[in-house]
């Protein structure tokens, strides 16, 4: 049984079809991939627990399929890396017809299709995500890039895919720190624009860590809804759309700064998101009852709610380099409360040093 939800973008709007075992049902797939070839880029762990079954799945509309298998990890996601799919479409005389399917996690959607997007400037992109986090957030939207030495995500493009097929059944192979770690993106459709998400969150972590499919049904279609809502009204982030970032101005800072892969993205993004809340109640805004709220949900996910001690001046060098910075003014996402966010650069530089000094120490 799946769930569709539509990413309203005019000509160019997708579906997205969640539900456990949409991976080997033809009849979402096939018809989205234009001629009889597919390049499915994923990794060396994605690929033998899921490859055959998608091979499988395009077979029954006669697509043969060019895997590109890379390297597992946030410390791959280089230009290095991304020419290695560049080399496989050119050694394979890949038209731009070709359909690229980006099968894995975050780091293969985001990868796959940057290399989409550039590849004779755009072929067809169909998204696959088999982590929590991708399915609840970087599958959907467009964003895709690779990361700098000196700041994440910073080379890329927004290119949409043509579908999203997010099969809950590859949940079951996840390595537990994973499931957390997208836990973080989840909870911030909550603390953003969603109270009542929240609330339920509260009541239902649990079930959520313990793989119910009822459960984490509910989480991706309802999180996948608050992103197409919000992807829909702003696709290339001039406004609304930066609100996505609750905790990762902080998160980022914290990747880059200890080296990326040695935190999860979801890892960083809860850090930040207690960081970000933390300076909110500076700000007068969030009561300390409800930081202690939000704290206690992140713990009860299994994730970390205090940073890596940079130092307070590493931290303002990283974050200088944030996609957010307009005009040379950091702009951070805030919270005026819980399911309310907004975007502000009225916090000076002693309100962020107190409070990265008083989250990551």
């Amino acid at each position: 049984m799946s769930q569709t939800l539509n990413v309203a973008l005019g000509e160019r709007s997708y579906p997205i079809h969640i539900g456990c075992g949409v991976l080997a049902d033809a009849g979402l797939l096939t018809p989205h991939v234009g001629n009889k070839k597919a390049v499915v880029v994923t990794n060396t762990t994605v690929a033998p627990l899921y490859l055959e079954t998608l091979r499988s799945t395009l077979e029954k509309g006669q697509i043969s399929i060019l895997p590109v298998i890379l390297p597992d990890g946030e410390q791959y996601k280089t230009w290095e890396t991304l020419n290695q799919i560049f080399d496989a479409l050119l050694g394979a005389h890949c038209e731009r017809n070709t359909t690229l399917i980006a099968l894995g996690g975050g780091v293969i959607g985001d990868m796959g299709g940057f290399a989409a997007a550039c590849y004779q400037r755009g072929m067809p992109f169909i998204q696959i995500p088999t982590t929590l986090l991708s399915q609840v957030d970087s599958s959907v939207g467009g964003k895709t890039a690779i990361n700098h030495p000196l700041g994440k995500n910073m080379i890329g493009a927004f290119y949409q895919p043509q579908l999203v097929l997010a099969d809950l059944s590859t949940l079951d192979t996840l390595p537990e720190r994973e499931l957390k770690a997208g836990l973080a993106e989840i909870i911030k459709y909550g603390l953003i624009r969603d109270m009542e998400f929240f609330v339920w969150l509260e009541a239902n972590i649990e079930q959520l860590l313990a793989l119910d499919k009822e459960a984490l049904a509910y989480a991706v279609h309802r999180s996948c809804a608050n992103k197409a809502e919000v992807v829909a009204a702003d696709e290339r982030e001039s406004g609304e759309r930066a609100l996505l970032n609750l905790g990762h101005t902080f998160g980022h800072a914290i990747e880059t700064g200890l080296g990326y892969g040695k935190w999860l993205h979801g890892e960083a993004v809860a850090a930040g998101t207690l960081i970000a809340a933390e300076l909110s109640h500076r700000m007068g805004w969030l009561t300390a009852d409800e930081v202690l709220r939000i704290e206690k949900l992140f713990v009860r996910a299994g994730l970390p709610v205090f940073g890596a001690d940079l130092g307070v001046e590493r931290y303002l060098e990283l974050m200088r380099h944030d996609k957010k910075v307009k005009d040379g003014m950091l702009r951070l996402v805030l919270l005026k409360t819980i399911g309310q966010a907004v975007i502000s650069d009225e916090a000076d530089e002693v309100q962020i040093s107190a409070a990265i000094k008083a989250r990551c120490t």
